[in-house]
């Protein structure tokens, strides 16, 4: 497995004087997805959970549907006789599971700032979603989305060293966290905690909260729909086509969460304003 992190020498400047040190960086490497043997995707990520960001990707780009749809994924050496680099996956699916279609031209390169890029139509973006959200009947209250940014920062290992990863997180809806997830990619992080909730027997997320650290994209909604996670929170703000397809499917889409602010963009109805903080950290009804 590769280094999450690396170390480099470089030349701070700070208050007038200059200073040489080493400085930690979060390590960036190809990796290429293979089903059967044949290429079908290579993602810029943090090496680490590969295994999770496999499941997750394969399911949030509708190859898979639950996890004995693929039978083994395990990394393999890349070009004949090269070592192991552990930057290549090869995926065996579960016998009748149809493979992605050729056709479509779904080999496709992936980056760590926009995610998948270079699909062969617009029509092959939207992924058709297997699992409804918009009867999932969870409440969150406010106050406990409130504190889902500092739980997903206390949780992470590696920011702190690095300043330069992204995390998605899994909620309860108590406030409970159930898997975190770090990448340099955005859409990675969200692949990661999907794949680990699919490998765990959890998709589809009903009565979960997915939160990511960046901005909330038209890409992250649906990896959320795909999953069946009724409600995704972001830090930032979210794109039009993330709102669109929010209400579209009856999600809950928050943004801009800081603090005790938040704009609710979509499925306001799972919001619960009236409930307050605890000592804990946890939500209590309040009398009104």
């Amino acid at each position: 497995m590769g280094r999450v992190t690396t170390h480099h020498r470089i030349v701070r400047l700070e208050g007038g004087t200059t200073t040489s040190r080493q400085d930690t960086v979060v390590v960036e490497e190809p990796l290429e997805i293979r089903v059967a043997g044949r290429p079908l995707a290579v993602t810029m990520r943090t090496p680490g959970d590969d295994i999770d960001l496999v499941h997750g990707f394969l399911l949030t780009e509708g190859v898979v549907e639950q996890v004995g749809d693929i039978r083994t994924a395990r990394y393999c050496a890349g070009d004949v006789g090269a070592g192991n680099t552990y930057n290549v996956i090869d995926v065996e699916l579960a016998e009748g599971v149809a493979p992605p279609d050729a056709s479509l031209e779904r080999s496709f390169y992936t980056t760590s700032s926009c995610g998948v890029c270079g699909k062969a139509s617009i029509d092959a973006i939207r992924v058709r979603a297997r699992h409804e959200v918009s009867d999932d009947e969870v409440m969150i209250s406010a106050a406990v989305l409130a504190g889902l940014p500092d739980a997903l920062r206390g949780a992470q290992r590696v920011f702190d060293r690095t300043g330069g990863l992204h995390a998605a997180g899994l909620f309860t809806a108590g406030g409970d966290l159930v898997a975190l997830r770090e990448d340099v990619g955005r859409h990675n992080a969200v692949d990661k905690v999907v794949g680990n909730l699919l490998r765990t027997g959890g998709v589809p997320g009903r009565g979960l909260v997915l939160l990511v650290s960046g901005r909330a994209s038209f890409e992250l909604v649906q990896k959320a729909l795909l999953a069946g996670v009724s409600t995704l929170a972001a830090v930032s703000a979210p794109s039009s086509l993330a709102v669109d397809l929010a209400a579209e499917t009856g999600m809950t889409l928050v943004g801009f969460l800081r603090g005790d602010t938040m704009n609710v963009y979509a499925g306001a109805h799972r919001v619960d304003t009236k409930a307050r903080a605890t000592p804990s950290g946890k939500a209590l009804r309040g009398a009104g």
